[in-house]
């Protein structure tokens, strides 16, 4: 005897499909492109000079030590491995930091930087409501997707003058001023994704004087420690200042550009509080809200950062790689400029270049047009996402002529 009948409708019938991220499924484009000269600058992953990955030999001597160790693969504690916990903190904040030593900061491991955003607007979320969270215009894609889904209002505030192609600086002081006091706002600690555009260290030093006047809550997104200008100290100086001025500052960090360790997924989030009791409160906080949303961090990724922080070669190791990285790209940034302003001189073009050596970190943010930019992809197989904004690292002197001829032919 057989049974017949019709299939049951799905309950996920009337989902829509989603739009593609709009940076992976340039990506996707690129692969199935079949030009040999086609170029992909849209994705921010270091490349070295034959536009190949680049795996530091410091991370490498320290996953072999890790391996000869015999670890073993247990749950780590919500919070995280606190050898990787503490090098992280020190890292950032410095190893002479006043919050530190005095036990007065929060902090747990997180899933890269992404994931330590979330927790804290998670954290925001539960404990002041769904405010606004001031983000710059323009910022990472993504922050707005992350704070969206935990509950809060990303709302923009002045940052990039594309006039000038520089820092705002009087607009942001406008908007800080104007915001209700006690409002959130993140900034980029540096190296601004995707402009390139970092405050000098007398405005940082300004900004801080008015954030305090008004009593904003101050959140930092460090993505880019030592890869921005190659010293990692110089890199953490608006934290750090914040943090000398009495600010409470929130911090997200993630290793994935600066130590080259995108798919390991390390990222640490803290707060600066009071005092130690204060951050022991916050601390549980944050767990319960770890443990709901991802339970524990990953710790491969977590123990090759902590064995090289924590071990003196291997740390002069990194520093030196790191710099080599960020030479690179601003060698690249020279080389760009030269053959875009030797290019724009014999065309009818007035567009100027300054703009891509003002700039640090490991985007340009150009200043081409969407209508360039889709001419520039359809004309001659270069990648990009619509705003013009060009992945450094994805630039070496293999393809640097072919990508400013492209460039100067559709100004």
């Amino acid at each position: 005897m057989s049974v017949t009948g019709k299939r049951p409708m799905s309950v996920w019938s009337a989902l829509p499909l989603a739009p593609p991220d709009k940076i992976l499924g340039l990506t996707e484009k690129f692969k199935a492109d079949t030009c040999p000269q086609k170029i992909n600058l849209g994705v921010g992953a270091y490349r070295d000079d034959d536009g190949k990955p680049y795996v530091l030999k410091s991370i490498q001597e320290a996953e072999k030590r890790i391996m000869a160790k015999n670890m073993d693969k247990e749950y780590t504690g919500i919070t995280g491995i606190p050898a990787f916990v503490s090098s992280a903190l020190s890292f950032a904040y410095g190893d002479d930091s006043e919050a530190l030593t005095s036990q007065r900061v929060a902090a747990s491991q997180s899933i890269s930087g992404t994931g330590g955003l979330r927790v804290a607007g998670e954290l925001v979320k539960k404990f002041f409501g769904p405010v606004k969270v001031y983000i710059p215009q323009p910022t990472w894609g993504n922050h707005l997707a992350v704070f969206r889904n935990a509950g809060l209002e990303p709302t923009f505030y002045t940052y990039y003058d594309n006039t000038t192609r520089s820092l705002d600086f009087t607009g942001l002081l406008k908007d800080v001023r104007a915001a209700d006091n006690g409002s959130l706002f993140m900034f980029h600690a540096c190296a601004h994704n995707p402009t390139g555009c970092d405050p000098s260290r007398e405005q940082w030093d300004e900004l801080s004087v008015v954030m305090k006047e008004k009593q904003h809550m101050v959140f930092f997104d460090c993505a880019y420690q030592g890869f921005a200008s190659g010293d990692a100290e110089a890199d953490a100086y608006a934290l750090r200042k914040f943090v000398a001025d009495g600010h409470l500052v929130m911090l997200t960090q993630s290793f994935a550009k600066n130590f080259g360790l995108y798919g390991e997924r390390v990222g640490n989030f803290s707060v600066v509080c009071k005092d130690k009791e204060e951050s022991e409160r916050v601390t549980s906080q944050i767990k319960l809200i770890v443990r709901a949303m991802y339970s524990s961090p990953p710790i491969h990724g977590a123990r090759i950062v902590a064995e090289v922080l924590t071990d003196a070669e291997l740390k002069a190791q990194w520093y030196s790689e790191c710099k080599g990285m960020a030479d690179r790209i601003q060698s690249m940034r020279v080389l760009f400029r030269e053959k875009l302003e030797a290019g724009s001189s014999t065309s009818n073009s007035s567009m100027t270049w300054n703009h891509v050596t003002d700039q640090i970190g490991m985007f340009c943010y150009t200043g081409l047009t969407v209508e360039q930019v889709h001419r520039l992809r359809d004309e001659f197989h270069i990648y990009c996402t619509d705003d013009g904004r060009f992945s450094m690292a994805g630039i070496n002197t293999k393809n640097i002529d072919y990508l400013c001829q492209s460039v100067v032919a559709v100004l």
